[in-house]
């Protein structure tokens, strides 16, 4: 079988996808299931409520033919009269027209949701492209909505026919009536008939929500291309990421080596690893780690200190330990703090032979160093206890 082509869309939509595609007001719909909605609470309400809207329409009609001749020239009273009648069935009307309005805006919540959105308000000249037209009248989109007009009017057509049947005698029966028993009674056939319809526009609102969830799925669907650029224009390219973490490396090291001139003393390994110290009395809580490296770096730390005169000392152990258990900017960990301490004494009076003279101090040789903390003996551990 062939490879598939990038070109097919065949990965799902994105979350960045879909929000860009919501920021334009294109979210799924489906007419359907509003108009659906709305029909059936129309006749619902027509039904429950049906009775008092005819009796203030009946009441409206013998208001406005009894009116007398006084009245009918007398424009005060006849505004009035009219006002009274009017309001009588806007009051009638009301629970109905608030119900269908309520489920009107509350229809786009089954699918979709509330939008609104300015650049769907925007003019498109795209859309007048009588190609783009012609193309839509084939495609798979409009095939699908014509079946589901032809359904529909199937569906209602024949609902409607099964209605008429059954209720055929009762029907008949309405010439038998008087008239003000037929009429109610021609009103609950009527209503009922409607409400049966209306359940037959159910069945294909019940279809039509989950087809239209899928086509707007599919229509946003995207190349693997276009998932690979969208995942580097919201992740950032590789190729720049690394460069920037190159650049700060770098920026960290020319700060680094910068503080090296400012140490006290650099204990070394004495080659592989060097670490350069610092304690300023009063101000430290207990000497810091200022810059520290191995290899290359070392020696850079070590060509920095013999050019500043920072003191250097060979202490291999203490080395390790300091280059494993310290960061930068970090304190030396309490374990060490006899052995370095005893390195700065020693700095400390290497100074002062420096300026007074008189008896050279001499090196620490057997710094307390705990086992643990040398990298190189096989029971290390951190400062913490755990097995490093």
């Amino acid at each position: 079988m062939a490879e598939e082509s990038d070109a097919e869309r065949t990965e799902p939509a994105s979350a960045r996808r879909l929000e860009q595609a919501r920021e334009e007001g294109d979210v799924p719909r489906s007419r359907e299931i509003g108009t659906f909605a709305v029909l059936m609470t129309s006749g619902l309400m027509l039904w429950l409520t049906g009775n008092s809207i005819v009796q203030s329409l009946r009441h409206c009609l013998v208001s406005g033919l009894s009116l007398t001749k006084e009245q009918i020239f007398s424009p005060d009273v006849l505004v009035t009269r009219i006002m009274v009648d009017v309001m009588q069935v806007v009051i009638a009307c009301a629970p109905t027209a608030g119900a269908v309005m309520l489920v009107a805006l509350a229809s786009p919540l089954a699918i979709g949701g509330w939008l609104f959105s300015a650049k769907s308000l925007s003019p498109n000249f795209g859309r007048m492209n009588p190609l783009r037209g012609l193309t839509n009248m084939v495609s798979l989109h409009a095939l699908t909505e014509l079946l589901k007009a032809i359904a529909k009017t199937l569906l209602v057509g024949g609902v409607a026919w099964m209605v008429m049947r059954s209720q055929r005698d009762a029907v008949l029966a309405l010439a038998l009536e008087p008239i003000r028993n037929g009429s109610a009674h021609m009103v609950d056939l009527l209503i009922v008939a409607f409400l049966m319809m209306v359940s037959g526009l159910g069945l294909v609102a019940l279809i039509d929500g989950p087809y239209q969830v899928w086509h707007y799925a599919d229509k946003l669907k995207m190349t693997r291309q276009e998932v690979i650029q969208e995942s580097k224009e919201s992740d950032g390219n590789p190729q720049v990421k690394g460069r920037i973490r190159q650049l700060q490396r770098e920026m960290a090291r020319r700060r680094m080596m910068a503080a090296v001139p400012t140490a006290d003393v650099v204990v070394t390994n004495p080659t592989h690893f060097a670490v350069a110290l610092k304690y300023q009395d009063g101000k430290m809580r207990a000497p810091q780690v200022v810059a520290k490296g191995a290899d290359d770096v070392a020696a850079k730390i070590r060509e920095l200190a013999l050019e500043h005169k920072v003191a250097i000392l060979e202490a291999p152990p203490l080395a390790r330990a300091l280059y494993k258990h310290a960061e930068i900017g970090d304190e030396i960990p309490p374990a060490l703090y006899t052995a370095v301490a005893e390195v700065l004494a020693y700095v400390f009076q290497l100074r002062a032979w420096s300026k007074t003279g008189g008896n050279k101090p001499k090196k620490p040789t057997e710094l307390e160093v705990p086992p643990q903390l040398d990298p190189l003996n096989p029971a290390a551990q951190s400062p913490d206890g755990e097995t490093t």
